[in-house]
């Protein structure tokens, strides 16, 4: 049988019983390669056990207890190959059925997989559907929810200048019943200190290009804007940073807006989010 890595298992019997398992390159075989739980784990006895399983019970039959070895049962991966089988995301919404060795090729891209934590202030190991999230987000983190699909949002910072990396309080907008994270940071863009506003879509790729959303910061008859499509929240929040997908403003520029003689930042971002027809 093929691992996911396009090798396949060599079989040598020196015992009877017992199987040498050596791995030979078959890049000319061009079978696919399976994903999936191989049953390549027996005793003398006859006795199968799953990978996983094997590992967990330190190689150690439970019924007999003879040591396991690598015996493969092709009867039981017969039977595996005719399985179908459901998402394990089922309960979130998939309700399609797939064969035991696509189902978890399948679930790594499943639509319905859980979200993570989109929160940028701290690491945070949550992960949910998005009603989960949104209730995380309001309850654990303090997150400001506000309704609506155009915003005016004022970030201050005092002493600007000794600050090479901040990260403010995220904001999220619950917009045509969807919800969208507003994220603000300051950070170093190779030497140079910036300061950098984007937004991101609390759902999937696919839905995140249904939208669009502009920022706009400026004073003194001077203003940047950007236009853009909010990232999903599949990608991670430093994905989005570091891709400078998003408003970027110098330091030098964000404090000449603030108009406090560099001693204060006071920078007011104001911006929409609209739904493409």
């Amino acid at each position: 049988m093929a691992p996911p890595g396009g090798n396949a298992f060599k079989e040598s019997n020196s015992t009877g019983l017992d199987y040498e398992v050596k791995m030979s390159k078959v890049e000319a075989n061009n079978k696919p390669a399976r994903y999936g739980i191989h049953s390549s784990n027996g005793c003398p006895n006859g006795h199968t056990l799953c990978s996983n399983c094997k590992l967990k019970l330190h190689n150690t039959c439970p019924t007999c207890r003879y040591e396991l070895g690598n015996i493969r049962c092709l009867a039981l991966e017969k039977v595996a190959e005719s399985l179908e089988v459901p998402c394990r995301y089922q309960s979130l919404g998939c309700h399609d059925i797939f064969p035991y060795y696509s189902k978890l090729k399948h679930e790594q891209h499943c639509r319905f997989r859980s979200y993570n934590c989109p929160y940028a202030g701290s690491e945070c190991s949550v992960a949910g559907d998005i009603q989960t999230l949104v209730d995380h987000l309001k309850d654990d983190h303090k997150v400001d929810m506000h309704d609506g699909c155009t915003f005016n949002h004022r970030y201050v910072k005092s002493n600007p200048l000794e600050v090479e990396n901040a990260t403010w309080m995220l904001t999220v907008f619950n917009c045509f019943g969807r919800q969208f994270c507003l994220h603000f940071e300051a950070f170093q863009l190779g030497t140079a200190p910036v300061y950098m506003a984007f937004l991101r879509f609390m759902g999937d790729e696919k839905e995140a290009k249904k939208f669009s959303y502009s920022l706009e910061v400026g004073a003194h008859s001077c203003k940047l804007t950007w236009q853009g499509i909010p990232r999903s929240i599949r990608d991670s929040h430093r994905k989005v940073r570091d891709s400078q997908d998003g408003l970027i403003i110098p330091r030098n520029m964000a404090l000449y807006f603030s108009g406090s003689d560099k001693e204060e930042l006071k920078l007011r971002v104001t911006g929409r989010i609209w739904k493409e027809e």
